[in-house]
């Protein structure tokens, strides 16, 4: 999580200088970055909490938002059923972008043996804590200094550099070099959709595109899969 981190701490504190400037109160600013931990979510609903949009506009946006975590949750199932209910919500909650991504590359299958299952749980919760740490810790200084650092400064480029970095590293065959292509087409094409739905528009996209490549597409030699 060290090379991920600066750009992360980044994106959190330009997100805790956003709130405030928003026109929340500094316990509005630190219930929103401690209780939704979510930074695209929250950017997305600012604008619409400070100008007065009716609540379910608002959660909508913020659902669409955040629809990757219902994929991410999905595929994190089989790690984590052996878990009792209370550690599995500790585990959704603390789960961000960065180290879901960065797990399922170190561990791309399911753990099978007892050994297993501590060494992924293991890497899974260093690696969340790592992240919440970071981004919390940055989102309060932004909050305390948010009339002291200029937005201007476009910090939070950082972060979406830190993502794209990270998601380029994991198109590592032809088929997911096809779906994030895909998805950036589909995101760019329908930016005009309001609530953010251009993002759905390109998780669909991306996802209907590749179950119906992924039978016919060909295998890598050895994969057995």
């Amino acid at each position: 999580m060290a090379a991920v981190s600066p750009g992360l701490a980044a994106w959190g504190l330009m997100t805790g200088v956003a709130m405030v400037k928003s026109g929340m109160s500094t316990v509005e600013a630190v219930a929103m970055s401690l209780l939704v931990f979510a930074g695209s979510s929250q950017l997305a609903a600012m604008p619409l909490i400070a100008v007065g949009a009716p609540v379910w506009v608002i959660l909508s946006t913020s659902f669409c938002v955040n629809l990757r975590f219902v994929v991410f949750s999905a595929h994190l199932r089989p790690y984590l059923m052996h878990l009792p209910l209370r550690w599995r919500l500790l585990q959704g909650y603390l789960t961000a972008d960065l180290s879901y991504v960065l797990f399922t590359r170190r561990y791309p299958h399911p753990p099978h043996t007892a050994s297993e299952q501590h060494e992924q749980l293991a890497y899974l919760s260093g690696g969340s804590l790592f992240t919440w740490l970071s981004w919390q810790g940055a989102s309060l200084l932004g909050i305390a200094l948010a009339n002291v650092i200029p937005t201007h400064w476009g910090l939070g480029f950082a972060g979406i550099l830190a993502l794209v970095g990270v998601g380029c590293s994991l198109a590592s065959d032809h088929l997911r070099r096809v779906s994030a292509g895909v998805a950036g087409m589909a995101a760019v094409a329908a930016y005009a959709l309001p609530l953010k739905l251009n993002i759905v528009v390109a998780i669909a996209s991306a996802v209907a595109l590749c179950l119906i490549l992924e039978e016919n597409w060909p295998k890598p030699s050895g994969d057995a899969a």
